[in-house]
């Protein structure tokens, strides 16, 4: 049995995250928090939020034992991008581009 979380719309680039996602893919629930509470990424603060998420729906909603828990997929996925635009020399503009990621999350029981 699997349980599920996701958090969309985090206003950080896929691209920064997806390394954070790659530390803790395959870990166990405790040592992925360990992992994230000591590695000094940015991303770090929502993936933390998102692993006690998915571990409380796992507790809660599907009576899995906490201890058992291992982190069987996490992916993130580009989510909207927000478009700004930054004044330049001679009256010109550059584009400037605030990417936004969705993260899913699996917990999967070991046997």
């Amino acid at each position: 049995m699997e349980a599920k979380a996701s958090v969309k719309f985090v206003r950080m680039s896929p691209r920064k995250v997806q390394i954070v996602c790659d530390l803790i893919r395959g870990k166990d629930v405790a040592t992925a928090a360990a992992i994230l509470m000591n590695t000094r990424k940015a991303a770090c603060e929502p993936l933390m939020k998102l692993l006690k998420s998915c571990a409380a729906n796992a507790e809660n909603n599907f009576e899995m034992d906490p201890e058992k828990l291992y982190v069987a997929k996490i992916y993130c996925c580009p989510g909207p991008i927000l478009k700004r635009m930054m004044p330049r020399a001679r009256g010109g503009a550059a584009g400037i581009q605030k990417r936004t990621c969705h993260i899913n999350m699996v917990l999967a029981e070991k046997e």
